[in-house]
C-alpha cells in the first residue's frame, strides 16, 4: 500500500488531540495522556509515522516502555502498521536497553561483556556477605533493608559519600552507606550489575566518555517514553542527555504517579518542560473505556491535588449505572456482600466472572476475599504472587548457566554449588569463601583449586575440584548450544530431575516448571533475533530472564474474578471493578500523612483504581476491620466525599444500624464531620479519622462486667438477641448470644472483637 495512503489511513482513526501528537515531529512533545484516552494507539502510530511518512530508520529510534510485555505488543503493533517488521527498532524498559546499550560498552567500564545482572535475592545475598564481613549485625539490621536504602540512594543518584553524609543519627543509612561503599568494587569483582546500575552505569559512561553519548546522541535521532510520571531521576537524567537535540516524546499522566516509593519522581513531568522551554503540550482528555459516571468520580476525587499540569476526562459513551457505594459490618461481612453480588450479576447473565476485578489497597486484604469465594466455589485468579523466574527450581537452573556465562560470579557459584546436595556444609563453603578472598580469586576458580586449602576436609577438596570439573564441562558444549539445549545438559548431568522428584508431590510440581522452563528456553531461541556486540545467546536468554516482571504470576483458577492490589492494577481494566477497603488508615494509609505528598500519591492510587472500570464500580467500606489481631472502628475514606452525589447508589449490609456516610443528610454530617476535625485528633485514631472514643470509668477495667445474662444485644451482622451465659473475663471474656434470627441460632463470641451493642429499643 502506499505510504501516503496508510498515513491517510492511519490519521482517520485518530482524534482530533491525539493526531496533533503523532503529526508533531521535530522539537519536544509532552502527551499528558489521561486514564483509558488511547495513549499506546498514539505513540504505535507515531513510531510508525517516523519511519513510514518521515523516512526515519528503526535503527534511529530509541523507544521506552515499563514492561517488556507492553514493548513486545508495541512492537508487534507498529508492524502490523507498517505491514513489516520495524527491524533494528530499539523498544523495551529502560533496564533491558540500558542492559543491551551496556553490552556493546562494557569494557570501558571495566566490566566484561559477559556480566551478570543480579536480581533482588542476589543483591541481598551479595549485601548479607559483606555487612558479616565488615561487622554489622545482620539482625539489628537486615540484610533487605539495607539494599532498599541503598536502591533509593541510588535511584537518587546520591553516591556512598552523600548518603553517609546525610545519615545523621540514622543507624540505618550509616550501616547502608557503609556497605554502599564497598557494594560496587564487589559487584565489579563478580563482573555483576544489580538492577539499580544498569541505570547508573550508563550515567557514568556518557560523563566519562563524552564520545560514546555523542555517538548515541547521533544515532537516536527520535527518542519516545511512555510512562514518564513513573521514572526515577536517574532514568530522566538518562533521557536528558541523550535528547538534546530535542526530538523526544514524552506521554504520561501525572495522576496516575503511584511508585513515588520506588523512586518515581512526578517532578519529572513538570521538569520536562522547564528543561525543554520549546515543549508542545498536547492533552488526551477522550476516554474510551469508562462511562461518564465513572469519569465524574475520578475527576472529582483527583481535583483535590494540587500541583497538578491539569485535565478532565470524558467520554463519548451514553448511559451507564450509577456507583454502588456499600456500608459493611466487617471485612468478612464486605467480602460475602461482593461474592454475592458478583455471582447475582453473572447468574442474570450481564457479565462473566473473567469481567470482574476486586483491587485493594493492602496483600493482607485479600484474605477475606479468599475466603468468601471459596466458601462460595466461586472461581478467582490472585495476581501478583511469586514470579515464575522466582521460583526455587528456575533459579537453581539459572545459576548454572549464569555461573557457566560468567565464571566470575559468586552469588551463581553459591548457589548452584549447594543443589543438588554434595555434602559441603557451611563450615566448607566459609573455608573457601576466605580462601577465594585471600587469593583475590572467583570461588569457581578457587574451587578448582581446592587441593590447596589445607583447612578443608578431603571430601570437600574432591566435591568443589568435581563441582568445577562439571561446570567446565557444560562451558565446553555451551559455547555452541542454545540455551534450552545448555539446560538439557545442566538438568542431565546434576540429575536435577531425580533431585525433584525425591521431594514427593511438590517435587512433581516443581519438575513441570523445569519442564516449562525448557519450553520458555526453546521458543526464545525461536523468535530471538540475532544481534551485534550483545553477547551469546545464553548472555542474551539469561539477561531477559533477569529483567522479567514479577506480576506475571497467577493463583487459583485460570479463570474466574481477578483480584489483585491496586498498584498491581495499573494499566489493565474491566467492565466491573469492586474498589475495597476505603476507610481512613487504610485508603489512604496512616502513614501517608507523615510522608511528604504522601495523601496525593494515595489520591492518585484511588484515581488509578477508579479508571479502572469501564462500566461498572463498586465502592466499599467497613465499620469495623481486624487489623494487627484486634477489631478496630472504621471510618470511610476522605477520598469519598470527593464524589458527586448524583451518580452514587448507597447500600448497606443491615439495617441494624445506619452508615455515618449515607443519603444527603449522612453526607452533609459526615462532610461536617471532616470540616470540624483536626489533623491532630484524626492522625491518632485507628484510621486516621474521627478519635476513637474513650470507654467509660466503670468500662476502663477489662475484668469489669458489661453484660449480663438475659440482656438484649445487638450484632452487626446476626441482629438482635439475648445473651444466654457469660465465661471467663478481662480480654477472654466471652458471651452466649441466642439470636432472634433462626437461621443464625446460638452462638458463643469473644467480646473483645464482637462489637455488640446493646439493644435498648427491644430491651
Amino acid at each position: 500500500m502506499h505510504t501516503s495512503t496508510l498515513a491517510q489511513q492511519w490519521l482517520q482513526s485518530l482524534n482530533p488531540a491525539q493526531r496533533e501528537a503523532v503529526t508533531h515531529v521535530h522539537g519536544p512533545l509532552l502527551v499528558l495522556a489521561g486514564a483509558g484516552s488511547g495513549k499506546t494507539r498514539v505513540l504505535t502510530t507515531r513510531i510508525a509515522s517516523l519511519i513510514e511518512q518521515h523516512g526515519v530508520p528503526p535503527e534511529r529510534i530509541f523507544a521506552v516502555t515499563f514492561t517488556n510485555k507492553a514493548a513486545g505488543e508495541m512492537k508487534e503493533r507498529i508492524g502490523r502498521l507498517l505491514e513489516r517488521d520495524p527491524a533494528g527498532l530499539w523498544i523495551g524498559t529502560f533496564h533491558s536497553l540500558s542492559a543491551r546499550l551496556l553490552r556493546r560498552e562494557a569494557d570501558l567500564l571495566g566490566f566484561s561483556r559477559q556480566f551478570t545482572i543480579y536480581d533482588q535475592d542476589d543483591s541481598v545475598s551479595l549485601i548479607r556477605r559483606l555487612m558479616e564481613q565488615r561487622g554489622h549485625s545482620t539482625k539489628t539490621f537486615t540484610p533487605r533493608a539495607v539494599q532498599s536504602v541503598i536502591s533509593g540512594a541510588k535511584n537518587r543518584m546520591q553516591s556512598p559519600e552523600a548518603l553517609a553524609g546525610s545519615a545523621g543519627f540514622d543507624r540505618l543509612a550509616a550501616a547502608a552507606a557503609d556497605v554502599y561503599a564497598v557494594l560496587g568494587p564487589a559487584l565489579k569483582a563478580a563482573n555483576a550489575m544489580d538492577f539499580d546500575d544498569l541505570l547508573l552505569h550508563p550515567l557514568t559512561l556518557f560523563r566519562d566518555h563524552p564520545d560514546r553519548l555523542e555517538r548515541y546522541r547521533e544515532r537516536f535521532q527520535f527518542i519516545l517514553v511512555d510512562e514518564f510520571q513513573d521514572t526515577n531521576r536517574a532514568q530522566y537524567e538518562l533521557i536528558r542527555l541523550l535528547g538534546t537535540h530535542g526530538n523526544i516524546c514524552a506521554v504520561g499522566d501525572d495522576d496516575q504517579s503511584i511508585y513515588g516509593w520506588r523512586g518515581a519522581d512526578v517532578r519529572n513531568m513538570r521538569d520536562f518542560q522547564r528543561d525543554f522551554p520549546d515543549t508542545k503540550l498536547v492533552r488526551l482528555e477522550e476516554n474510551y473505556r469508562s462511562t461518564q459516571a465513572v469519569l465524574d468520580a475520578a475527576n472529582g476525587v483527583i481535583a483535590e491535588n494540587a500541583g497538578r499540569i491539569g485535565k478532565t476526562l470524558r467520554t463519548r459513551r451514553q448511559g451507564g449505572e450509577s456507583l454502588t457505594l456499600l456500608a459493611a459490618a466487617d471485612e468478612r461481612d464486605e467480602a460475602e456482600w461482593v461474592v454475592r453480588e458478583l455471582e447475582r450479576r453473572r447468574a442474570a447473565g450481564e457479565w462473566a466472572l473473567e469481567e470482574m476485578a476486586v483491587l485493594y489497597r493492602t496483600n493482607a486484604q485479600s484474605r477475606a476475599f479468599e475466603e468468601a469465594f471459596r466458601r462460595a466455589g466461586t472461581p478467582y485468579r490472585l495476581i501478583g504472587a511469586t514470579s515464575f523466574y522466582e521460583r526455587r527450581e528456575v533459579k537453581d537452573l539459572l545459576a548454572y548457566l549464569r555461573l557457566v556465562a560468567n565464571p566470575a560470579d559468586d552469588e551463581a557459584f553459591l548457589r548452584a554449588v549447594s543443589v543438588p546436595k554434595r555434602g559441603l556444609g557451611d563450615t566448607s563453603i566459609t573455608v573457601l569463601l576466605e580462601a577465594g578472598a585471600q587469593w583475590r580469586r572467583p570461588l569457581l576458580e578457587a574451587a578448582r583449586l581446592a587441593e590447596g586449602i589445607a583447612d578443608l576436609r578431603p571430601n570437600a577438596r574432591a566435591a568443589f575440584r568435581a563441582f568445577a570439573a562439571l561446570i567446565d564441562r557444560i562451558a565446553v558444549s555451551a559455547a555452541t548450544g542454545t540455551p534450552a539445549e545448555i539446560l538439557e545438559e545442566v538438568i542431565r548431568v546434576t540429575e536435577y530431575e531425580s533431585h525433584l522428584l525425591a521431594e514427593g508431590l511438590e517435587g512433581q510440581d516443581r519438575w513441570e516448571n523445569v519442564r516449562e522452563l525448557l519450553a520458555s528456553a526453546a521458543n526464545w531461541s525461536e523468535v530471538v533475533e540475532p544481534a551485534e556486540d550483545e553477547g551469546t545467546p545464553l548472555e542474551r536468554f539469561l539477561a531477559e530472564a533477569a529483567l522479567v516482571s514479577a506480576n506475571d504470576k497467577v493463583t487459583g483458577q485460570e479463570q474466574g474474578v481477578t483480584l489483585m492490589t491496586l498498584h498491581t492494577a495499573k494499566g489493565l481494566e474491566w467492565p466491573v471493578v469492586v474498589l475495597a477497603g476505603l476507610e481512613d488508615g487504610l485508603f489512604p494509609l496512616a502513614r501517608a500523612a507523615d510522608q511528604p505528598e504522601g495523601v496525593e500519591e494515595e489520591r492518585r492510587l484511588c484515581y488509578v483504581g477508579l479508571t479502572r472500570a469501564k462500566d461498572k464500580l463498586y465502592l466499599t467500606w467497613a465499620r469495623a476491620r481486624r487489623r494487627g489481631g484486634e477489631l478496630r472502628p472504621g471510618a470511610p475514606s476522605r477520598f469519598l466525599r470527593a464524589l458527586p452525589p448524583a451518580i452514587l447508589d448507597e447500600r448497606r449490609t443491615t439495617n441494624l444500624w445506619a452508615p455515618d456516610w449515607g443519603g444527603s443528610a449522612g453526607r452533609q454530617a459526615s462532610r461536617d464531620r471532616w470540616s470540624r476535625a483536626s489533623a491532630p485528633a484524626r492522625a491518632t485514631s485507628s484510621f486516621g479519622t474521627a478519635p476513637v472514643p474513650t470507654p467509660a470509668a466503670e468500662e476502663a477495667s477489662q475484668d469489669a462486667p458489661r453484660y449480663v445474662k438475659g440482656e438484649r444485644v445487638k450484632h452487626r451482622r446476626f441482629g438482635a438477641g439475648t445473651i444466654q451465659g457469660l465465661t471467663g473475663g478481662g480480654r477472654d471474656l466471652k458471651v452466649t448470644v441466642a439470636f432472634d434470627d433462626e437461621t443464625v441460632g446460638t452462638k458463643q463470641l469473644l467480646v473483645a472483637y464482637a462489637g455488640l451493642e446493646r439493644d435498648w429499643e427491644s430491651a
